[in-house]
């Protein structure tokens, strides 16, 4: 049965007498509805926030069960990441993990490594490797099978748009010469047409029959092995970007009900599931019948799949985003490549107001500014079919936005959904992406300030496992526009900043409008849920070269602390 909906009465211990079960006192609260912290506690009761007046929590605190002296940390409202691959990026924590690596050579080692430890595996298979470590972004089939010669490996790439196959794999597959591009992908070859040993977006699918998949008890390790590390950032929701079967995965929406369940999900999750773009308008009715199935069996505030995952493009540094500007050859010169795009916009357009027609939030992938209007478009003729809806549509990464799309954004109620990791310089955008597109590109890049400027609604998350899911790290990138550390310029012009508020503001109460979750999280106010994270130090107070430096010390969700960051800074 499902719980019962939140509820905004303050726990009572006789008539008109609230009683604390727990005073966190002594440190500063961004309660969200405020410009910046103050100084004082919070007070909490049955797992939600009873006071966080100082006043009404000094008072309540000599009564309370428990005390907890925050000694100046900082409480902010629980992290609430809008765009993550938990399941898949939790497998990869337990497989071939290549994120941690820095060069190609340790990328190579790592994978030789792993192989060399686990020789009953039939396949090496894993994730993590990054482009910018290879020439042209694409590592060869000889260098793989210089690590892996006697059984077949697949391993995505970063961010999971591309795959390094060896020359096994491509023999099991039956991929070769004569294999033509799917065309929703693209193999690189040789000047024979051999395949050189790096795959694009959906020509991966065509090891799909060959290559074996996590069963589900590994996908369910998996999850709670991300919900973990999710927990470790100070994370207490977010949606998953794609549940269900993505491009050939396991299933991983029984993987979710069975956490739910078992009761081992306690972060809480909206789910977004995936829309095949082979299946058409077909699938909707599978669609509704899941988040039906899913709304009667789970309470909302827990887990709820009442969303859609629409990939419009590829991505820029493979050529696939859908650009309205062509691509440059590495002579400067324009080619043809416009980008891929994934679906007829007239047919997306056609699909989105059925979606949004049935109460479904749709949640794109656009990355291309073309991708960009596309989408715009297809929330246009919704909104013109449908009127104005509350079903909260937002879109993801938004890498290149034209200045026209800009204001599109809040005239047609559309969150941009900002992965602020990226804004900044870095080798994967400055030598596979920049150098190819339009001259102006890098000042419409990750256009963060000019969409809030222009009055878009703002939320945030990270794409883990592409990069980390830390989201200190990606408030420092989203206020100064440039890594911890980093002596490169700044991305773009000043525009494109955010302030602080704005930032921690999206990757809280702006996600939780987003999950629908907003009633009951997303700031800190008495009757939500007493879900929150606290930090070693006041962010406000720190200098906005060095927000980096702050740490997640203790997630809690329902009052009840989840997370808690080891005296040493070992993740406890």
């Amino acid at each position: 049965m499902p719980e019962t909906a939140a509820s905004t009465d303050q726990p009572q211990n006789g008539p008109g007498s609230p009683h604390a079960e727990l005073v966190l006192e002594n440190g500063w609260v961004y309660t969200g509805t405020d410009a910046a912290p103050q100084r004082g506690g919070i007070a909490i009761a049955g797992g939600r926030i009873l006071a966080t007046d100082p006043d009404e929590v000094a008072r309540l605190a000599p009564h309370a069960d428990e005390r907890i002296d925050l000694d100046g940390r900082l409480v902010v409202p629980g992290f609430q990441d809008a765009h993550v691959h938990p399941v898949s990026a939790g497998v990869e924590l337990l497989s071939c993990d290549l994120s941690g690596c820095d060069t190609a050579e340790q990328t190579v080692e790592t994978i030789r490594a792993y192989a060399e430890a686990h020789p009953e595996l039939e396949w090496i298979l894993g994730a993590g490797w990054s482009m910018d470590m290879f020439p042209g972004g694409t590592p060869t089939r000889e260098l793989l099978d210089s690590a892996v010669p006697d059984r077949p490996a697949l391993l995505e790439n970063r961010d999971h748009h591309g795959a390094w196959v060896n020359s096994r794999a491509f023999e099991l597959a039956g991929v070769d010469a004569a294999t033509e591009d799917p065309a929703d992908g693209r193999l690189e070859r040789r000047p024979d047409g051999t395949p050189a040993g790096t795959v694009h977006e959906g020509a991966m699918n065509l090891f799909d029959h060959v290559r074996p998949r996590p069963t589900e008890d590994a996908a369910y390790a998996g999850l709670l092995a991300a919900q973990d590390h999710l927990l470790s950032n100070g994370i207490t929701a977010w949606q998953d970007a794609a549940v269900g079967v993505f491009m050939g995965s396991l299933d991983t929406l029984p993987i979710y009900r069975r956490a739910v369940r078992e009761g081992t999900l306690v972060v809480r999750v909206r789910g977004a599931q995936w829309w095949d773009r082979a299946n058409g308008e077909g699938q909707l009715a599978d669609v509704l019948a899941r988040r039906d199935e899913v709304a009667a069996e789970a309470d909302p505030d827990r887990f709820s799949i009442a969303s859609v995952k629409v990939m419009v493009d590829g991505v820029a540094e493979n050529h696939t985003a859908a650009m309205h500007d062509a691509y440059k050859d590495p002579h400067g010169h324009a080619t043809s490549n416009r980008g891929i795009s994934f679906f007829d916009p007239a047919e997306m357009a056609e699909f989105v107001t059925e979606l949004d027609a049935n109460g479904v939030q749709v949640h794109f992938h656009a990355l291309g500014d073309r991708a960009v209007t596309d989408a715009l478009d297809a929330l246009e003729a919704a909104r013109s079919a449908n009127g104005e809806t509350d079903n909260r549509h937002h879109l993801a990464h938004l890498q290149l936005v034209r200045q026209a799309d800009l204001p599109r954004f809040a005239e047609l109620g559309a969150t941009a959904n900002l992965q602020a990791l990226w804004a900044c310089h870095e080798d994967q955008l400055d030598e596979l992406t920049l150098p190819f597109l339009r001259d102006d590109a890098e000042r419409d890049h990750y256009p963060f300030g000019e969409l809030a400027a222009a009055g878009a609604q703002l939320a945030a998350g990270s794409d883990w496992s592409v990069s980390t899911p830390d989201p200190i790290a990606a408030i420092h990138i989203a206020v100064n526009r440039r890594s911890p550390g980093s002596e490169l310029p700044q991305l773009g012009p000043d525009s494109q900043k955010l302030t602080l508020k704005q930032a921690l503001d999206a990757y809280t109460q702006g996600t939780a409008r987003v999950n629908h979750l907003d009633h009951a999280t997303g700031t800190l106010e008495p009757g939500k849920y007493a879900d929150f994270a606290i930090l070693d130090r006041n962010l406000f107070e720190l200098p906005e070269a060095g927000l980096h430096a702050a740490r997640i010390d203790e997630t809690w969700i329902d009052g009840t602390r989840r997370f808690r960051r080891a005296a040493d800074g070992a993740v406890a």
